[in-house]
């Protein structure tokens, strides 16, 4: 499911309704009690989460296209066909980590990945764009909304920063790799990522809809999750966006500059006390955020600052909510007791997600692991499963979740990779486009040659 910021943060039409559609309660797919072992050293425990996570991405993908199911409970009337776009982005990054660390035979993973790329060449797409959901099976559109049906730019760019690394990865010399290789680059060429922008306004839209064209109309606006759709619009090879765009349309928004200090830290950019921290990792799982800066900010130092205060909110915990700590820590979106919701220090429910502080292992990897330990040592008997930890739990209300999504599952692999080697940041900036596309717009940093 899409991430929304609730109260107004990001104004996505539709999205709240379809949110609470998909209650937390409905249609739960029961899996089997887990054993955990006990006395691990950080470097187990950390593969053990890893490897667990991905059995979502493996164990549960959809049998004829392969692609990541959207959450392991019940889509509201869709039943188990529904695929997610950006989901299966993170999920092809997580299974280079499973070929990397041998979970999986290096051949059983790109078999599978070309599977997953030739349902994709004949799926349905508007100028090169995916919608947000599709048919499993089928390949045609489930539409969000009422008016989103049709192109998702944002999560067509999460599949690509997963794709151009699946590129980068499978560099051997045989007909399955090759192929793989060359599906994805013909899809990339032909992704017409300047029709986003309305006959070259300088601007660049979230949606287009076969049916009701432009009507949506949300722009994409900073700071949030979508940073990472103007670095691949900026690095596209043949449809690419100007460099206008992002100045006059990212850069220039309400909650774009922030500079003030929340708990005694400074946040460059951004909403009040950061937002939710998925901010710092869905366009981090492959840009590499090290001393990564433009004129805008420091990204390293705005990731970092927007983690610590989450951190810190957690830690003081001023709505005194049962759980909170420094080994409980981490507001993001996901379920939630009463259907689903982004959560931040300014829109507290007392609902912790085993997401926030896991993908944040890059920037806190000791707070992070303070957590990891809680959360399956202590609370495993209650989030612990078959595909990891489950989405959220609250010790206030006395709940815990039963569900799993893809746009949470797989950023714990992933982040938890760079953290550990930086794979996935060494791919996807080795991209001979993407180094381009940074360099018109103006970025810097150690990754950019």
């Amino acid at each position: 499911m899409k991430k929304i910021l609730l109260l107004l943060l990001i104004a996505i039409p539709s999205l709240l309704t379809q949110a609470q559609k998909n209650k937390a309660g409905a249609k739960l797919t029961a899996f089997n009690a887990t054993e955990r072992p006990k006395n691990l050293s950080d470097t187990a425990l950390l593969e053990l989460v890893q490897k667990q996570t991905f059995r979502y991405f493996w164990d549960f993908g959809h049998p004829v296209s392969g692609m990541s199911r959207e959450r392991s409970n019940g889509n509201y009337d869709y039943g188990d066909e529904v695929v997610t776009t950006g989901g299966t982005g993170f999920g092809v990054m997580a299974m280079i980590v499973a070929a990397d660390r041998k979970w999986k035979p290096r051949d059983s993973v790109s078999a599978r990945l070309l599977k997953m790329v030739n349902f994709l060449m004949k799926a349905q797409a508007y100028h090169g764009v995916f919608p947000h959901w599709m048919d499993g099976a089928t390949g045609k559109t489930i539409p969000f909304g009422r008016r989103d049906d049709g192109a998702d730019l944002v999560e067509t760019s999460f599949l690509f920063q997963g794709l151009l690394c699946v590129r980068q990865y499978f560099t051997a010399d045989n007909i399955i790799e090759r192929e793989l290789r060359l599906h994805i680059t013909w899809m990339w060429e032909e992704t017409n990522w300047n029709w986003h922008t309305r006959d070259n306004m300088d601007l660049l839209y979230w949606h287009w809809s076969p049916n009701y064209t432009w009507d949506m109309n949300f722009e994409l606006r900073g700071w949030n999750e979508t940073l990472i759709t103007y670095i691949l619009a900026a690095s596209a090879p043949r449809y690419p966006i100007n460099t206008s765009v992002y100045r006059k349309c990212w850069a220039e928004s309400s909650h774009f500059k922030n500079g003030k200090e929340f708990y005694g830290v400074k946040l460059p950019l951004g909403f009040d006390y950061g937002g939710p921290l998925f901010f710092t990792h869905y366009s981090f799982l492959g840009l590499d955020p090290r001393n990564l800066k433009d004129e805008y900010a420091n990204y390293w130092e705005q990731n970092y600052n927007h983690t610590i205060i989450n951190y810190k909110h957690c830690v003081l915990n001023p709505n005194h909510f049962k759980g909170y700590g420094e080994n409980c820590w981490g507001l993001t979106a996901g379920d939630t007791f009463d259907g689903y919701n982004a959560y931040s220090p300014d829109n507290d429910g007392g609902t912790i997600a085993p997401t926030a502080a896991l993908s944040a292992f890059p920037y806190t990897p000791e707070y992070s692991m303070k957590a990891l330990k809680h959360f399956y040592y202590d609370l495993g008997d209650k989030i612990w499963s078959e595909y990891g930890f489950v989405d959220g739990f609250n010790e206030s209300k006395n709940w815990y979740a039963n569900s799993h999504l893809a746009i949470d599952q797989g950023p714990i692999i992933v982040m938890i990779e760079n953290y550990r080697t930086g794979l996935l940041w060494k791919l996807f900036m080795s991209v001979p486009e993407i180094q381009n596309g940074l360099k018109k717009l103006g970025f810097e940093g150690p990754g950019i040659k």
